[in-house]
Parts: C-alpha cells; sequence; structure tokens
C-alpha cells in the first residue's frame, strides 16, 4: 500500500486511534516514538505541525497511554508494534522519529526493514555516545525496592527546574506508572547498553544511515564537541544542541524542532 498522496488544499485533522495518533499525508512519513513510561501525547504539538507536510503518525508503546496492556515484553516486541502500527495507518517509507531510549527500537526498525523502508531516523534527547557516570546504578535501582524515590529524582532531573504546566504534567503522569513499568524500563534500558555501549557505533555497524539528533540536555559543551566530532568523521550523523533545558525540548522549542525535523526529511532520497 503506498503512503497516502499530500493534498495541501485538504487541512490536517488528526484522528486518535487506541494507542495511535494519525494525521497528514504523503511520504515518507514521520513514526512518532515515546520513550519507556511515558505516551504519545508528548509528541501533539510536533505531530501538529508535521502533518501540514506529510503523513505523521504517533504511537504509545504496549500498556502505555490508551494502548492494550500485553503482559512483560521487550524491546523486539515494540518493534513488533510499530511495524503493526505502520500496516494499520498505511505507511510503507517511515523516518522514526525516537524519545530517548526508543532510539533503540529505531534502529532496530530500520535494521528490520532496510534502507527503501526507512531511509533515516531522528533520535531526541538520547545518550548517543554511550551513558554518563552512575547511569548502570540508576538502571539497576529501577529494578529495585528503591524505584520509587530514584524515578523521582530523574523526573526532577528533566524538568529543569522549569515552570511549564504542559512539561510539568507529562513528567508528573510518568510518574504514576508502577513498580512493573519502571522495572522494565531499567532491565531493557541496561540490556540494550550491554550490548552496545555506544548507540552510534551500533548504528556505523549496520549500513550507516542518516541519522540527526536533537537534544537539550545534557547543556555542557563538553557533550556537544563531542558529537560534533564524530559527526566531523561521519557524514551520516548531524546533531543540535537546542536552545532548551529540559529532557523533554518539544515543550519548550516545539517550531524548531519540528523545523529541524522537516528540514532533515525533506532531504532524504
Amino acid at each position: 500500500m503506498p503512503d497516502r498522496m499530500a493534498d495541501p488544499t485538504v487541512e490536517a485533522s488528526p484522528t486518535r486511534l487506541p494507542g495511535c495518533t494519525d494525521a497528514g499525508t504523503g511520504g515518507p512519513a514521520l513514526l512518532y516514538v515515546p520513550g519507556w513510561c511515558g505516551d504519545r501525547s508528548v509528541f501533539d504539538g510536533l505531530l501538529e505541525r508535521a502533518s501540514v507536510h506529510r503523513h505523521a503518525v504517533s504511537v504509545d508503546l504496549p500498556g502505555h497511554g490508551d494502548s492494550p496492556d500485553p503482559g512483560d515484553y521487550g524491546t523486539a516486541f515494540v518493534v513488533d508494534t510499530l511495524v503493526a502500527e505502520m500496516a494499520r495507518t498505511g505507511i510503507t517509507r517511515v523516518v522514526p522519529v525516537a524519545m530517548s531510549h526508543a532510539g533503540w527500537a529505531a534502529v532496530e526498525l530500520r535494521r528490520r526493514l532496510g534502507p527503501d523502508l526507512v531511509p533515516g531516523v531522528v533520535l531526541l534527547d538520547w545518550m548517543v555516545l554511550g551513558t554518563p557516570p552512575g547511569f548502570e546504578d540508576a538502571l539497576a535501582a529501577l529494578q529495585g525496592p528503591d524505584w520509587a524515590q530514584v524515578n523521582a529524582r530523574l523526573r526532577e532531573m528533566w524538568t529543569a527546574g522549569l515552570d511549564l504546566p504542559d512539561l510539568q504534567r507529562y513528567v508528573d503522569a510518568m510518574g504514576d506508572y508502577g513498580r512493573l513499568h519502571w522495572a522494565r524500563a531499567g532491565r531493557e534500558i541496561a540490556a540494550a547498553f550491554a550490548e552496545s555501549p555506544v548507540p552510534l557505533d551500533a548504528i556505523e555497524a549496520l549500513q550507516p544511515f542518516p541519522t540527526l539528533h536533537l537534544y537539550a540536555q545534557p547543556a555542557d559543551d563538553a557533550a556537544l564537541t563531542a558529537q560534533q566530532e564524530y559527526a566531523a568523521q561521519r557524514p551520516w550523523f548531524s546533531v543540535e544542541r537546542l536552545d532548551a533545558r529540559s529532557h523533554v525540548p518539544m515543550f519548550e522549542v516545539p517550531d524548531v524542532m519540528a523545523d529541524r525535523i522537516e528540514t532533515f526529511v525533506a532531504g532524504l532520497r
């Protein structure tokens, strides 16, 4: 089934389905994938802006948002659901836009479907060059009795002290997910980094593909410089540190992010 053809005379009108919001026409489509213990509402602003230009779909992970809970599962099952959502919404060529550790699912989707169907990937606020000190301990703690305290500290760090109601509501809602959700997140993220400590190296181990990283945290110049140096040797990778402070910068600079993503996707072959 070909991607829905774009018609600039038709105003985008999002359709909400269980576990999915679907809007716009034209390809390649964007498939927005949230991170663990969050739902697709994080992408509402980006999806609205993108649907003016192309088909845009946001999904919930299984057992998140209003998506049915299948019981325990891992990253491979997430990719299965992404493939199923592509079929349900009529997507053939797709660019995943992955929030944080959903990047592992985006990379696996590319591996499964190949360059013809997944011409590029957008990564948002991820540890693309590996984890910082102490992160492995935090992942282990999310799977232990102190999980609630750990996720509370993480969520406080992610908001960066900003007084933005939509940002605060979203991050507060992440805290409503229970022990099993957070333990699964810790387990799956830890397993992925144990197998591939540097996500960008995992991409390079495949046939390298166009990859854009947009992020706000961490704010230190060393993190940006390291990524810029990596990009200087690898034309398939590009990075921009946004003028934002939180871990979910789409609540701060949605216009900038939508513009950068559209420019990237429009340039794909």
